[in-house]
């Protein structure tokens, strides 16, 4: 099986986390609750790790937010950052409080003195930032000098960043370059990656809704992962926060970065189907949930995509007819009347994860 090579970046640490180097790819999310609303924030913060989100940002608008940043940082099972525009100050103060790691546009923080005093503070604290650049908000100049938001003006806007960083002495950075345009933002990050070696957090600013906004960070976010290129994701969506996070280990199964439990694999319905597959796909997406054993299961409609297609599958079944089969590995274990496939699924998958465990335990 061919594996993704990645592009190797300068490792930064983000509280117990690592960013770059050799590490894995790191999911993160953001809050959509107000900042300064402990209970609810929390919440969130604990529902998006529960689904597997490894770093949450916080919005810090205001000293409202930044005043409960203390008890969000103690309280939380996971690193938090701060995201932070036009007061430096805001971010001075949760960098005291316990924020892991700094997000802030440069271009609107108030200048070099504003930066250097940041800098100062992130480095005797030992907490990176991320310079986030973001085609809404490039320098008018390079705006004029590239004719738009184009990907060559990002890149220069994040170089120019980092030059100022770098003349400061503070090299604990992460680097964005966002656009709504999609491919806009696979040709900055090619662009980027080329020159530099900062680690890079991927994402599609201004995705949309789920459908689009999935599709669009998938192709953007998948892209640039299969090159490998990419440190660290959020898939943006205007959605529940919790989606983003899984969507985004969606992407990282399928390029199998990260395996997270069982990948469900189905056949697209058509004339030879004799059953619901959809509802049958539907009900195998529940039961698989259980498990976080990390095998493919197989879904199939027809005796055509059974187990020849779906030979990769570590287990599967294939409804036919009159009945159904159970398989592994392309070969058949036991035919199964149609209404007990799921069941007998269930019944296989079981002792193949107990198989697992056992094998685990022994290592």
């Amino acid at each position: 099986m061919d594996t993704i090579k990645r592009k190797k970046t300068r490792p930064v640490q983000v509280g117990g986390l690592t960013i770059g180097g050799n590490a894995p790819v790191v999911i993160q999310s953001m809050t959509n609750t107000k900042t300064n609303d402990l209970e609810a924030t929390l919440e969130q913060i604990h529902e998006l790790a529960e689904a597997g989100c490894e770093l949450v940002r916080l919005a810090v608008p205001d000293k409202e937010a930044a005043g409960s940043f203390e008890v969000l940082a103690r309280e939380s099972p996971v690193p938090l950052i701060a995201d932070i525009h036009f007061d430096v100050r805001l971010a001075l103060e949760v960098l005291e409080k316990g924020a892991s790691k700094i997000r802030i546009n440069p271009g609107n923080i108030g200048g070099r003195s504003k930066l250097s005093e940041l800098a100062r503070k992130a480095e005797e604290l030992e907490v990176p930032i991320r310079i986030g650049v973001n085609a809404g908000s490039l320098e008018k100049r390079l705006m004029l000098k590239h004719g738009g938001a184009s990907s060559s003006a990002l890149v220069e806007s994040a170089l120019g960043y980092l030059k100022t960083f770098e003349e400061l002495g503070f090299s604990r950075l992460v680097v964005s370059l966002k656009a709504s345009d999609v491919y806009t933002t696979i040709c900055a990050y090619r662009l980027f990656s080329e020159n530099k070696s900062y680690p890079l957090h991927l994402g599609i600013t201004g995705a949309g809704p789920m459908r689009s906004g999935l599709i669009k960070g998938a192709i953007g976010i998948g892209t640039l992962l299969a090159e490998g290129i990419g440190d660290t994701i959020r898939v943006s969506l205007t959605a529940n926060p919790v989606e983003e996070v899984r969507a985004a280990r969606q992407i990282l199964q399928s390029l199998g970065m990260k395996r997270y439990g069982p990948e469900l694999i189905s056949c697209p319905t058509c004339g030879r189907c004799s059953v619901d597959l959809v509802s049958m796909v539907n009900e195998a997406e529940k039961v698989l949930q259980g498990y976080k054993v990390p095998v493919k299961v197989a879904v199939m409609g027809c005796a055509v995509n059974g187990p020849g297609e779906a030979r990769e599958a570590d287990l599967g079944i294939s409804a036919g007819k009159k009945h159904g089969i159970l398989f592994s590995h392309g070969k058949v274990i036991r035919t199964v009347a149609l209404d007990q496939l799921l069941k007998a699924l269930k019944e296989e998958l079981d002792l193949l994860a107990a198989q697992i465990r056992k094998q685990e335990e022994g290592q």
